[in-house]
């Protein structure tokens, strides 16, 4: 590289891109955190041991590998030495420490993923150097695929995550009450069964103590998911309305760059990238309907879709309310053993209801779907019941 070439890229400071030392640090920055990332995935490959993931962990190390050594030639090219130590964000340290076990690990996996990608779409903001900016679209793309990649690694990882995405898709894709209506009677039988299990086998099924603790659990879970309801639809309209503005204020500062941004979107939906730009010009001539574009691709998210704080939270209190009266409904005309076997059947057949309405959303078959569900309710409540017993006796 020129004398003269390296004075002209320094004098990009002026123009508000980074001059020829500061991208050198940045690339070496990427670089670090990408061998970081080789680091990550190639320790959980060797902690796996379902074989499929261990596979799926190898190759995301060698696509981060990939990375690096476009990292590095860029550095060669640019005339500074590549790195040979790294310390990058210590991705692997961190993940090592998550608690919870591989679920846990997997989604703050994810969350890293999605953190590097928005440092790459910055620099793609800031770089005028086009070799540098062509391995940022590339890598971009990469990050967007592993994230999904790790997302659907975490929806597999045990029944109550799949729940748990599956209502939140059902919420950001309809904008409806239907998803927190099927997670608030999931957590209200939920919990409620494990709470009238418990207390039955402390008190032999004494009706009065099972309501007793049974409705004032009731009421609280429904409390909690109502308020919890309200808060996160209320966030998520916050959240949305937000990056709204941030996406008006990068489209006037800087509109080349947002309008790229919006076609690496399309591209990773498999849009050819010719195409993918002309779909970004095309709505960058609508200023509003491009920053609701650029908001719906980041956030999944659209207005029409976004919940009404106060529906959710009826819809959550009312649903979580119905779910927790099902395991106490048979203790106002029962009591003692005969009033928890009543509770458990009618408390397990609505587990397997639950089950079987995953099925409308999944491809597996209801009745699997029904029985899994089923077997985790009566793992709980057999668990609760017995430690139920021993409290019971304790307190004799």
């Amino acid at each position: 590289m020129t004398e003269t070439t390296k004075a002209a890229q320094n004098r990009q400071d002026g123009d508000g891109a980074i001059s020829r030392d500061r991208l050198i640090e940045t690339i070496k920055r990427d670089w670090a955190l990408e061998m970081d990332g080789v680091a990550m995935y190639g320790t959980l490959a060797d902690r796996e041991k379902i074989p499929e993931r261990r596979t799926i962990f190898q190759k995301l190390a060698e696509v981060e590998r990939k990375h690096a050594e476009q990292w590095a030639k860029r550095l060669r090219d640019l005339g500074a030495e590549v790195p040979t130590t790294h310390s990058g964000k210590a991705h692997a340290v961190r993940i090592a420490d998550t608690p919870g076990g591989m679920q846990q690990i997997i989604l703050a996996i994810e969350e890293e993923e999605r953190r590097d990608v928005a440092t790459y779409l910055r620099q793609l903001r800031q770089i005028q150097d086009e070799e540098t900016r062509a391995i940022l679209r590339e890598v971009i793309l990469d990050e967007f695929a592993h994230a999904h990649t790790l997302r659907r690694l975490y929806t597999e990882s045990s029944p109550r995550s799949v729940l748990d995405y599956l209502t939140r898709r059902q919420r950001q894709g309809t904008g409806s009450w239907i998803g927190d209506a099927i997670y608030g009677v999931n957590d209200g039988l939920g919990a409620i069964f494990g709470i009238v299990s418990g207390v039955s086998g402390a008190t032999l099924g004494n009706s009065k103590l099972v309501l007793l603790a049974g409705v004032a659990g009731m009421i609280a879970s429904a409390l909690s998911m109502g308020s919890g309801a309200y808060l996160a639809a209320k966030s998520e309209r916050e959240i949305y309305e937000a990056e709204l503005q941030r996406e008006r204020a990068a489209l006037e500062a800087q509109p080349q760059e947002a309008k790229e941004e919006l076609a690496i979107f399309y591209q990773l939906k498999g849009v050819p990238e010719e195409d993918a730009q002309k779909i970004a010009e095309y709505l960058a001539a609508d200023p509003a309907q491009f920053l609701k574009t650029m908001a719906a691709e980041k956030l999944n998210l659209t207005e029409d879709a976004l919940s009404n704080p106060i529906t959710s939270a009826v819809t959550g209190s009312l649903s979580t309310a119905v779910g927790a009266f099902i395991p106490v409904l048979p203790f106002f005309f029962m009591s003692g053993y005969p009033a928890v076997i009543a509770a458990a059947i009618v408390s397990l057949a609505a587990h397997f209801a639950v089950g079987a309405a995953k099925s409308l959303v999944t491809v597996r078959s209801w009745w699997s779907s029904g029985w899994e569900m089923t077997i985790v309710g009566a793992v709980e409540g057999i668990v609760t019941y017995l430690i139920g017993i021993g409290i019971g006796h304790v307190g004799a």
